[in-house]
């Protein structure tokens, strides 16, 4: 049984390094990727304050596809280069501060107001996308980026 809880004294880079060991020791050995992207949902969803989605979507056939996640239901298929999580299926993070200023927002969820979507890279593509969404403008920071980055990277050869 695992039972994680982040420290409420850390600070994000803390608070990050303890999300990723915990995903670490959750997918360990594990070679099922929807497996291992259901018990990191379900982490980022216990673990992340003010955060009403956090999930994946997965690259399947050239589009994302929706994956594991915490939160309301959610868009089924993405285009690349659509909306937030289309792009950063691009390569590239996407720290969006607020949602309804981003050209070509895909709103899953009237109440989010920001948004943070990590692209996961294996050999250079992109696999799955970390998603995150808050009902509060300006909720994700550059730790926030860098923390979620560093997740990504680790999950990268177990989804």
């Amino acid at each position: 049984m695992f039972d994680f809880k982040p420290d409420a004294t850390d600070s994000k880079p803390e608070f990050y390094r303890a999300l990723v060991q915990a995903a670490e020791a959750l997918t360990a050995g594990e070679p099922d990727a929807v497996a291992n992207m259901a018990n990191v949902a379900a982490l980022l969803g216990d673990w992340m304050d003010d955060c009403n989605w956090a999930g994946f979507y997965r690259m399947v056939e050239g589009e994302l596809v929706l994956g594991p996640f915490a939160g309301r239901p959610a868009c089924i298929r993405i285009p690349v280069g659509v909306g937030v999580c289309g792009a950063a299926a691009q390569g590239k993070t996407q720290l969006v501060e607020d949602v309804h200023a981003f050209p070509g927002h895909i709103a899953c969820d009237a109440r989010s107001q920001s948004e943070l979507v990590v692209p996961v890279m294996r050999d250079g593509d992109v696999v799955a996308v970390i998603d995150l969404d808050s009902p509060s403008l300006a909720r994700f920071d550059a730790a926030d980026r860098d923390g979620i980055e560093a997740l990504a990277d680790m999950l990268s050869s177990r989804i």
